[in-house]
């Protein structure tokens, strides 16, 4: 079965064509600039990348330039676009509707539309890029993976906020989480590097990169994590304030004059690893500055250590206990410094990491040190295969 992955932005599509019965890579790109005048990026595994511009007045545009790169001469994967055998979609936030990935037919996408309201910035490209699938492959059968279902165990206690009920009743306004697609891949990693079943482990993994987010996962379920009703609650991050005193917001809004657009792009575009080091929202350029004697991005840098810390510590008490930590995404997988930061000091509960092990970037493997009782593992992470192997199980079943 060959699976077609999509993640689709306002004016981008990335795209991964995978062959599930082997689960390699074939090929992958990113359509960019979609409405404006359109550049193509692809990539043959084995091959060399290839550039070049292409129109793309909308995203129906960029899957048909999609699937002729995937069948042009020279750099062909497949022979036509019915070598295809269905879509897997990522789709960001999918509330209380949906537990689980599931088929795509016009009843989800009408509850999927609704979930729009509260993620206006992530739904909607999801859906514009389901539709352009539709159009263009016709029956292929479509699934939809959403970044909140694997956080769909959490208890009602770890999710409902302090606020009046009537609101959680009428808006649905509680903790969702999100990157779940890359902490499930992870923590199926980890129990298959671990050799036990996931039902009798406790592991804490950590997608660090420029959207941050922790999650204690026990016995194989989500029980915890950092980001709340939208992303921006938990670690700092890129553009992200984080969490915050609520207080806060009113506060500068009366101070600045702001509205609540003006507000929202603060906390979202402007604060973070950007608004706090005043240097980039790239921890690359930060660390760099650091290292320069940029104060305030040492500063950047130690917080995010100390959140992710505390977090760790944390979630680690709420489970009564830990059996693995797992750093993955583009800080987790590749800072090796980030990495020893992190965990200096938490030898108390058992994580302590080899020096020499942890001299990685991007490598499957076990960074513990000898004598640690708990693991410390690299797993860098694999949304679009976890997207696809969903989809191959929704599809097998229409069969």
């Amino acid at each position: 079965m060959k699976v077609l992955v999509i993640n689709a932005g306002s004016s981008s599509l990335k795209y991964q064509l995978i062959d599930m019965d082997t689960e390699k890579l074939m090929a992958k790109g990113l359509c960019e600039r979609i409405g404006i005048d359109g550049k193509l990026t692809h990539e043959v595994i084995g091959m060399e990348k290839m550039k070049k511009d292409v129109p793309m007045k909308d995203h129906k545009d960029a899957i048909n330039v999609v699937l002729d790169s995937l069948t042009h001469e020279g750099y062909a994967v497949i022979s036509s676009m019915s070598d295809i055998d269905a879509v897997g979609h990522r789709f960001v936030h999918g509330a209380e509707f949906f537990k689980d990935s599931c088929l795509i037919d016009d009843e989800m996408m009408k509850v999927g539309e609704a979930c729009c309201e509260i993620a206006p910035l992530h739904n909607p490209p999801n859906i514009i890029g389901i539709n352009a699938c539709k159009e263009v492959l016709g029956s292929i059968p479509q699934v939809a993976v959403f970044d909140t279902a694997f956080h769909s165990t959490l208890p009602a206690y770890a999710y409902l906020y302090a606020l009046p009920y009537e609101y959680f009743e009428k808006y649905k306004i509680r903790k969702y989480g999100f990157h779940g697609t890359s902490h499930k891949y992870v923590t199926q990693r980890a129990g298959a590097m671990l050799g036990k079943p996931l039902s009798e482990l406790k592991i804490i993994t950590c997608h660090l990169g420029n959207g941050s987010s922790i999650t204690a996962v026990n016995g194989g379920k989500s029980v915890d994590t950092t980001m709340g009703f939208t992303p921006l609650e938990g670690l700092i991050m890129g553009t992200r304030s984080g969490s915050l005193d609520p207080a806060i917001l009113p506060y500068l809004m009366e101070k600045e004059n702001l509205d609540t657009k003006e507000i929202s792009n603060i906390l979202n575009k402007k604060s973070g690893v950007l608004g706090l080091s005043g240097v980039s929202a790239d921890f690359r350029d930060v660390e760099a500055a650091a290292n320069d004697g940029n104060e305030r991005a040492q500063v950047t840098i130690d917080q995010f250590c100390y959140q992710v810390k505390k977090y760790i510590g944390s979630f680690a008490a709420a489970m009564g206990g830990v059996d693995a930590v797992v750093f993955t995404a583009g800080i987790g997988e590749n800072s090796a410094g980030f990495r020893e930061q992190i965990v200096s000091g938490l030898d108390f509960l058992g994580i302590k990491i080899d020096a020499e092990k942890n001299k990685i970037r991007g490598k499957e493997i076990d960074i513990s040190a000898a004598d640690a009782t708990v693991k410390t593992l690299v797993i860098p992470t694999n949304e679009e295969l976890m997207i696809a192997l969903d989809t191959k199980a929704i599809v097998e079943k229409l069969k």
